[in-house]
């Protein structure tokens, strides 16, 4: 998201290069990178793999703080937004509308083959390796379509606030986002989207309200993070099949199969 938002900002002021296309080529250079990236990163397994990933992640923020000449570093760097409105309206239905594409094309990999894979290497690398699936190309090529999306979204979110400073790659938006993933469900498209509007609504309230306590929000992601893997790995997903809609399935399944066919 980071380097997304940097490349559509530069773009934008060195060149005057429409914001429209400066968020498509953050969303091309984000996945060039992640390709590099990926194919150095993902040859390794569990920690190791995350830990160079994010290695990476401070790299960059590193640079973004230290390049001053093209960046501003600490100071922001102005960006020119998509909409001549104060108003915020046209950016929610523009995140909307991204939100629907998102969601669509991811839909759409998971019916295809290499959606097949992913979910073969997710629940077995082993097993999948050895009928015939690269675990090493479809993990990169699932780092690559990750990065492109976030690199887009990434110019989104510069060309909406309107200034840029490195903490937006900070830890804590990557502490963010792998919550709001992991309580919504992993494996799951649509249970991140549906938990993170109340759970960012109430994580900035908290950190509103207790001020004076700041970081608070950060310990509150790490606690819910540490208990939604140990009670509940998958995530609000997995409660609404477990409570909400297995109950209405087996009324249903009570009314069509046991009433009427007694009544039979």
């Amino acid at each position: 998201m980071g380097l997304g938002g940097y490349t559509s900002a530069i773009l934008a002021e060195r060149i005057g290069l429409s914001p429209w296309l400066g968020m498509l080529a953050g969303g091309l250079v984000a996945a060039i990178l992640g390709l590099v990236i990926g194919m150095i990163t993902l040859r390794l397994r569990g920690i190791f793999a995350a830990c160079l990933a994010w290695f990476f992640g401070l790299a960059l923020m590193g640079l973004a703080t230290k390049m001053v000449w093209l960046t501003r570093g600490p100071m922001g760097m102005r960006v020119d937004r998509l909409f001549d409105t104060p108003s915020n309206v046209p950016y929610y239905y523009l995140l909307l509308a991204m939100m629907v594409a998102v969601y669509t094309i991811c839909k759409w990999v998971t019916r295809t083959r290499m959606g097949v894979a992913f979910k073969a290497i997710g629940q077995n690398m082993e097993a999948a390796r050895t009928s015939g699936i690269n675990p090493v190309f479809y993990r990169v090529s699932n780092f690559v379509l990750s990065c492109a999306l976030g690199g887009v979204l990434g110019g989104f979110y510069a060309h909406y606030y309107g200034i840029l400073t490195p903490d937006m790659m900070h830890t804590s938006k990557t502490v963010e986002v792998l919550a709001v993933a992991y309580i919504g469900g992993r494996g799951s498209l649509w249970g991140g989207a549906a938990i993170a509007f109340p759970f960012i609504f109430a994580m900035e309230l908290v950190r509103s309200s207790l001020s004076n306590l700041p970081g608070l929000n950060l310990l509150l992601y790490g606690l819910l993070l540490i208990l939604v893997m140990i009670y509940y790995p998958g995530g609000f997903a997995q409660f609404f099949d477990t409570y909400l809609r297995k109950p209405k399935n087996r009324m249903m399944d009570y009314f069509l199969n046991g009433a009427y066919g007694g009544a039979k």
